[in-house]
């Protein structure tokens, strides 16, 4: 049922007794109801209830600024009525959806007995009061960004509103079409963008960064026709944070697109934090940034939070689902539901059909798939890994030999996800009794990462979820042997002490960062070892010394050096947040319902062919394998 905003607001004018003052919004997909009585819309088969079922759009109370405090006023009343015990650390308000969340140690005192203590905090001071534990280290990158929404808060409310008109404009005339655009990640790993376009609107998903020292594949085809100008795009969906699908996200808004962004609440804190770093690495390696710290700003404006599960209008005619892909933090597969039920397209993502120490496995139950775009990393027939358990052992088995003879082990990591999973081993190995704890150096942003993983338990598997709430020893985040390298000084003396150690930097495919220091100063050294966890692309110096170069260059300061390799060099497979073979082809036989067309992506050339043959012939599915700036009609 397609409603115009005017229809919406005469079915909700015929729903609401005339005795109640309230306005009708627009708040991106969804219907803000603005009142002074908040209470008579909710509450048990509440009105909000009834109107969204009658109108099937997602329907938000917000309480009307006549009685909602001012922010200032608002946290002095919290700090007044909230117990001690609570443990108040901080309080954020978010003016453009009228929502105050109190951070504090204890959210069940602050919530008080049948939330008798939070319904009085609201009486009080009129916002919407949400509670959250306040995680053991806090994330200077998630405290930035809800500090900036609040002083933005007028500005993106008007975002707001402005997504919402662009979303129920009047329906375009016409056979309605659906066709995807392949605009990077195609036959290749890195620089992921497709574009989806139907007869009445157009979305992007993803906005990426090739790992390359090829500075003309960096950065997807933004010159297409079909995605020119920026200004006709409906919205952009973001899959999870990883610099392949994000790296090139802000560049859209350095060149005018000023539409909306869709992405889980962790996928937003970890995309902020590695953009942010992007343009350092980038600075201090002497190549311009393709963005400024502005730019990004510019794009926090314009995000629009969604949860998984949650059903959300993104254009005239796409609907979104989100739902778990069990690969990073808050990674998502994009369900698309195309027209009044003419196509729905899913997005994989990068997906980990597997439980990992972190996550769940990805999600396989959609309501309807015409279409999958399906990541093709390891479809190769000779793409087997380990399972997670077998991998942990011989991580492991490697920490006590190298160790044993006071050797330091280095490993290239990704910030998110994977140096997290490391940490979890590390920490049963030390914590077992059977391996003398050394000191852990985590250099880069994996401490930061590590706490936005602690600030978002709700993305976590269930196991780690308890562990993280229940905080002190429980935590394996919280492990003494755990300790952040805090600049180059720290640094340089960690290069130059003898002890044994384990030193977790990034970047995971040493294309820069701090790990390429250790790997100069440590490579050389027969006791040492360089321990690879993650997917090396093809050009960066991992994969080189994957392949088992003597010596590679090191551009250090304008200067090339040849760095000799003495250490030991070994790769353990099976800690990669992307599914193997084995697992991928699982995925597919498990997905419920069976899409009738796959569309392989992510993997390099060979890679993707082989895998769309193979789903072919085994399941005997359509299957394509399209080049970067192809395009295919869905329906």
């Amino acid at each position: 049922m397609r409603l115009s905003f005017q229809e919406v607001k005469k079915k909700i004018e015929s729903m609401v007794p005339s005795n109640i003052d309230y306005d009708v919004d627009l708040e991106a997909a969804s219907i803000a109801i603005v009142t002074n009585t908040p209470d008579v819309f909710s509450g048990p088969d509440s009105l909000a209830s009834k109107i969204a079922k009658t109108i099937k759009r997602r329907i938000e109370i917000r309480p009307s600024a006549s009685i909602m405090m001012s922010a200032e006023d608002a946290e002095k009343k919290i700090i007044q009525i909230l117990p001690e015990e609570a443990g108040l650390k901080r309080v954020y308000f978010d003016g453009a959806i009228c929502e105050c969340t109190i951070v504090c140690d204890d959210p069940g005192v602050a919530v008080g007995p049948k939330g008798a203590t939070v319904r009085a905090i609201r009486d009080e001071i009129g916002w919407i009061v949400r509670t959250e534990r306040f995680a053991a280290v806090e994330s200077r990158t998630m405290h930035n960004i809800r500090k900036y929404r609040q002083e933005n808060a007028e500005d993106r409310k008007a975002l707001l509103r402005k997504f919402g008109t662009r979303i129920y404009r009047p329906q375009r005339s016409g056979e309605p079409w659906c066709r995807l655009t392949a605009l990077g990640s195609y036959r290749e790993v890195g620089r992921a963008m497709h574009l989806v376009t139907t007869n009445e609107s157009k979305v992007v998903v993803d906005v990426g960064a090739k790992p390359t020292n090829n500075l003309s594949e960096v950065a997807p085809y933004f010159n297409a026709p079909e995605l020119m100008p920026f200004e006709n795009l409906d919205a952009i969906v973001i899959t999870h944070a990883h610099i392949d699908h994000i790296g090139q996200l802000p560049v859209m808004y350095k060149y005018g697109y000023r539409g909306p962004i869709y992405c889980t609440p962790p996928t937003r804190d970890l995309m902020v934090l590695l953009q942010s770093d992007y343009i350092k690495v980038a600075s201090a390696e002497g190549n311009p940034p393709p963005y400024s710290l502005g730019d990004v700003q510019e794009m926090i404006k314009h995000i629009v939070d969604v949860d998984w599960g949650k059903t959300i209008d993104i254009a005239p005619d796409i609907k979104l689902t989100m739902y778990n892909a069990g690969h990073i933090l808050g990674s998502s597969s994009l369900h698309m539901h195309v027209g009044e039920g003419k196509h729905n397209i899913v997005f994989s993502g990068d997906i980990k059909y597997e439980k990992s120490w972190l996550y769940d496995a990805a999600a396989i139950r959609f309501p309807r798939v015409e279409t999958l775009i399906m990541e093709s990393t390891y479809g190769g027939s000779k793409d087997f890994q380990p399972t997670r358990q077998e991998a942990t052992q011989e991580l492991q088995d490697l920490i006590q030999r190298a160790l044993s003879r006071k050797g330091k082990i280095f490993c290239p990591v990704f910030a998110v996800g994977r140096s997290q999973e490391v940490m979890i081993a590390i920490d049963q190995l030390f914590k077992s009794g059977t391996c003398e704890p050394v000191t852990v150096w985590l250099d880069g942003m994996i401490t930061e990462a590590t706490a936005i993983h602690a600030s978002h338990p709700e993305a976590l598997n269930r196991d780690l979820r308890k562990k993280v709430l229940k905080g002190g020893e429980e935590n394996p985040f919280n492990s003494s042997w755990f300790r952040k390298v805090s600049g180059r000084e720290q640094r340089e003396s960690i290069l130059l002490d003898p002890s044994p150690c384990i030193v977790l930097a990034t970047s995971g495919m040493m294309t820069g960062g701090p790990i390429v220091e250790y790997f100069k100063n440590w490579a050389p050294e027969p006791n040492n070892t360089l321990c690879f966890v993650g997917y090396q692309a093809d050009g960066t110096l991992g994969r080189r010394l994957q392949k088992g170069f003597a010596e590679v260059p090191i551009n250090d300061q304008g200067q090339t050096h040849m760095v000799s390799i003495g250490c030991d060099v070994i790769t353990i497979d099976g800690f990669s947040g992307h599914s193997d073979r084995r697992q991928l082809m699982d995925y597919v036989k498990a997905m419920n319902p069976k899409p009738r067309t796959i569309i392989c992506h992510h993997g390099d050339a060979s890679t993707c062919a082989e895998f769309r043959k193979d789903l072919a012939s085994t399941y005997r599915i359509r299957t394509y394998a399209p080049k970067n700036l192809e395009t295919l009609r869905l329906f």
